[in-house]
């Protein structure tokens, strides 16, 4: 493999420029996404890695080889100023863009799906996809208002969640809540003025979970559009919670009435 020393070279000027935003790539930071994207059978395009890796980091990097990445080694100033994070893991890749088909969120029934509006920061909405996967969750949806849930941050938020799990982006979210309605999914939104409590909702059913940006809470449009508003129970004190915990919440409380099995 060859070693770059160079802070000038291509792959430094591609893995900045993925990391500023790019409709077409994505960046993948650290050997636990890499991993994760190889065995979901993405494109996985360049492989940037540290001098020094391990037995098992080695085996990631042949495997990425085989499946036709091109992979290098690169010296310690050169990660540092190819990864955005500020402590580089030892390994940058970039890799396609899915494209992910709208279908399968709601698939396999019933379909439970999470659709955020408003999700300014990509921590927040990296978290919630990776809620969304550990609590049973079909799909994500994201209006365009919210932060990219492929872009670098989000990623690294979503601990490989996004790479499992069908997360979409979408331009017209309201407008495909309202078809998915039309086809028998509920829509339940979080309401804080809500009289509802979650727990007095049913959520069994085909569903989709509404949350959105702290500050300004589910649009209003959205809120006219849901069959049902719940509240989340909590103390007087306490104002609201981090978007991506309530979608938690939601989701545990839902997961809960559908008997949802862990699986390993």
């Amino acid at each position: 493999m060859p070693l770059i020393t160079s802070r000038q070279h291509a792959i430094v000027r591609q893995c900045r420029a993925v990391a500023r935003g790019d409709d077409r790539r994505l960046l993948l930071d650290g050997w636990h996404l890499l991993d994760d994207a190889l065995g979901a059978g993405f494109a996985v395009e360049t492989v940037a890695a540290r001098e020094e890796v391990s037995p098992g980091q080695r085996a990631t990097l042949d495997r990425a080889a085989r499946a036709g990445a091109e992979v290098v080694r690169v010296s310690a100033a050169v990660m540092d100023a190819l990864s955005p994070v500020p402590s580089p893991t030892g390994v940058v890749a970039i890799a396609a863009r899915p494209a992910v088909d709208p279908r399968a969120l709601t698939a396999p029934a019933p379909a439970l799906v999470v659709a955020g509006f408003g999700i300014q920061d990509p921590g927040n909405a990296g978290a919630i996809a990776r809620a969304a996967d550990a609590g049973g969750a079909t799909g994500v949806l994201l209006d365009a208002s919210s932060a990219d849930p492929w872009g670098w941050k989000a990623l690294r938020a979503a601990m490989g969640s996004t790479l499992r799990l069908p997360v979409l982006r979408d331009r017209s979210a309201l407008h495909r809540l309202k078809a998915w309605q039309a086809d028998g999914l509920r829509v339940v939104a979080a309401d804080p003025d809500a009289t509802v409590r979650m727990y007095d909702e049913r959520l069994d059913g085909p569903t989709a979970l509404v949350v959105g940006s702290e500050g300004a809470g589910v649009p209003a449009d959205v809120l006219r559009a849901a069959d049902a508003r719940v509240r989340i129970p909590m103390r007087a004190r306490v104002e609201s919670l981090n978007v991506a915990v309530a979608a938690a919440v939601l989701l545990y409380e839902a997961a809960r009435q559908r008997e949802w099995v862990e699986t390993v």
